[in-house]
């Protein structure tokens, strides 16, 4: 049950095929959402949402539920998602989400057995209070087998392995860690209030837990002038973590580069400059061969990917390399995505 978003302009087919495929969304007509919502079995109005909402691409058959909305840290000059005024951090109270579990659980709708917990970090509430969410999901829905969320590093850095694994218990199976890059002095730049460090630490906690992670990094976050040390230090990272999932998308800029070229200007050696397709394409190839994973689900298949990667690492690393360098050297016998 995803959350009753699109985009402007689609007709509503393409709006169900947009939320399927995980493309970021944004609230259009009423008329379209209320059919949106018919279309994705979406009839409830026992939940409110501050639109826009988000969620990973793999979550859109969960029931999508704001216990925060916003992002508690929202400073990395790369990310736009939360910078609109209605979308400022505040925590669902703790009474209105179990009305909105009960009403819903009372309308009689098909029961959901997965949970995705909104919104940009939803992991910085207590652990108590992340507790008393689970179990009324699980007293409200029986049936929901997986509750997941989106967490930062440095959400993490209060909470004991211990209280993880209790939620772990309470059927919080998988933890979306933007993790970015593994490179300190990239991180320094776009503001993620993280280092190498901190994300390994807080990866290691959620693998100690039992929680299964899922780690995004960015492809072309560094620029051209540090593109390479991008690649290597977040393969580096993901070789000491081992995340049973990573993905990488490509850094795009909707409102424009201003606010993320601003510190590369002010403490990078060069400027920031955006990687062209064949670039993307040689880190990507740079970044595949320094990993060093013994069982991670790789997915490069986001809107925002032109060539689309799937494997499990190691085993597929040659087949992919052997992708990634195919297009290199002939882009248009790559079956590429268009500009999007």
């Amino acid at each position: 049950m995803p959350c009753p978003v699109a985009y402007q302009g689609d007709t509503v087919s393409k709006l169900v095929k947009r939320s399927q495929r995980g493309h970021t969304i944004i609230p259009v007509t009423r008329r379209k959402t209320n059919i949106l919502r018919s279309r994705l079995k979406v009839n409830s109005k026992a939940l409110s949402y501050v639109e826009p909402v988000f969620r990973p691409p793999a979550e859109w058959r969960s029931l999508i539920l704001q216990v925060t909305n916003g992002c508690s840290w929202n400073r990395c000059t790369f990310c736009e998602m939360y910078t609109s005024p209605q979308k400022a951090f505040r925590a669902k109270p703790l009474d209105e989400l179990e009305r909105e579990l009960s009403a819903l659980s009372l309308e009689g709708v098909e029961p959901p057995d997965r949970v995705f917990l909104a919104d940009g970090d939803a992991m910085t509430l207590p652990a108590g209070q992340l507790k008393a969410i689970c179990e009324m999901v699980r007293s409200a829905f029986p049936s929901v087998r997986r509750i997941s969320s989106y967490c930062l590093p440095r959400n993490l850095q209060g909470k004991t392995v211990e209280q993880l694994a209790e939620l772990k218990s309470l059927g919080l199976s998988v933890l979306y860690v933007g993790c970015e890059s593994g490179d300190d002095q990239v991180l320094q730049l776009i503001e993620k209030g993280e280092t190498f460090e901190s994300s390994l630490e807080a990866l290691r906690k959620i693998h100690s837990a039992g929680i299964k992670s899922s780690v995004m990094i960015l492809n072309g976050l560094g620029g051209r002038g540090l593109s390479e040390q991008h690649a290597v230090n977040s393969a580096r990272l993901m070789n000491a973590a081992q995340p049973n999932y990573l993905s990488t998308l490509v850094v795009s800029f909707p409102l424009g580069t201003s606010r993320f070229e601003e510190n590369f200007a002010k403490m990078a050696s060069t400027p920031f400059v955006e990687l062209s397709q064949s670039e993307l394409f040689l880190e990507m190839e740079t970044l595949l061969s320094h990993l060093e994973l013994e069982r991670t689900i790789f997915r490069s298949d986001h809107a925002s990917n032109y060539l689309v990667l799937k494997g499990v690492l190691q085993r597929d690393k040659a087949k992919l390399l052997h992708q990634v360098r195919a297009a290199i050297r002939d882009p248009s016998a790559a079956h590429l995505r268009p500009e999007w």
